[in-house]
């Protein structure tokens, strides 16, 4: 059961950062490619960032949000969910 809240929740952790992703991209009007040759990651990276795929790889996401002049924030848990981990 805690194994199935952590899938879900990476998934949704995934999916809004896809959805940045994308609109940050089409409101500086750059195509997929486009943005994939800024950051110097495929085609297919942006693709499976913008899709929410949760196992798409920090080190193609970072330059990613780097170059839309988006920023990753971490948070501690409140302590009542520390026993979930």
């Amino acid at each position: 059961m805690i194994m199935q809240a952590k899938l879900e929740a990476a998934h949704r952790d995934a999916e809004t950062i896809g959805r940045a992703v994308r609109r940050a991209r089409r409101s500086l009007g750059l195509r997929q490619d486009e943005l994939a040759l800024a950051a110097g990651v495929s085609t297919r990276a942006i693709h499976q960032i913008e899709h929410g795929k949760p196992t798409s790889r920090l080190d193609s996401v970072a330059p990613v949000l780097d170059v839309l002049g988006l920023r990753l924030r971490i948070d501690e848990a409140p302590a009542s969910e520390e026993g979930q981990r």
